[in-house]
């Protein structure tokens, strides 16, 4: 059983937590980092097949490396928008890939456990929302540090593999950047530049089928 202060910082850190896009240069300690990484890993995994693996990026080469990468896609992804959202889209901060002191690849390896992991067997993407568990886990225990976490999620996959000399057939699922802030929002950053905004809980609700209020 929880406490009631335990039940609070659980709450506090999932309402709390940001993704954060400017990072301080303060070092992390490696107790702290190897913290947040256990806390990835021991994530639920459909199967118990855990496909994650993380590669810590601190060489200011490989980040630059990899921040190229991210900008390069941003920049391509900015025709699919016009006037006012192309410019808040192209303002979204990929810096923080080499602010951060420390850059983490979170990577899903689809061949782990085997041909038959139960539960895969039937959804084969269970081994990416295994990898997402892993990634939130690591978001939350962040916050809980007092640390700041960011995900750029655009780049192209053998960018990322060639940078990082990852196998052809693991996935880079996601680039996390982290480290010390002092510019961490109330809101998500997206909903303060009104890129969107949260969705009411009411329209997401349905009883027993779909559309049932």
């Amino acid at each position: 059983m929880f406490t009631n202060e335990e039940q609070a910082g659980v709450y506090k850190a999932i309402f709390n937590r940001r993704d954060i896009r400017s990072f301080l240069p303060d070092p992390i300690s490696k107790d702290t980092l190897y913290k947040i990484l256990e806390a990835g890993h021991h994530a639920p995994s459909v199967g118990f097949m855990q496909p994650w693996s993380f590669i810590v990026v601190s060489n200011p080469d490989i980040k630059e490396r990899l921040a190229w990468a991210a900008d390069k896609e941003r920049r391509a992804l900015a025709v699919h928008y016009e006037g006012e959202k192309e410019n808040k889209f192209l303002s979204l901060k990929v810096e923080g890939l080499k602010e951060a002191p420390y850059t983490i690849c979170v990577t899903c390896d689809p061949t782990r456990g085997g041909s038959h992991v139960l539960g895969r067997n039937s959804i084969p993407e269970t081994d990416i929302l295994s990898t997402a568990c892993a990634i939130q886990n690591m978001w939350l225990a962040a916050c809980a540090e007092g640390l700041a976490m960011g995900w750029v999620s655009f780049y192209k996959k053998n960018d990322i593999r060639d940078i990082l000399e990852i196998p052809p057939h693991v996935e880079p699922v996601a680039l996390m950047s982290i480290g010390y802030t002092d510019q961490y929002p109330d809101k998500p950053i997206l909903e303060t530049a009104k890129w969107e905004k949260r969705r009411s809980m009411d329209d997401l609700i349905f009883l027993d089928k779909w559309g049932e209020k």
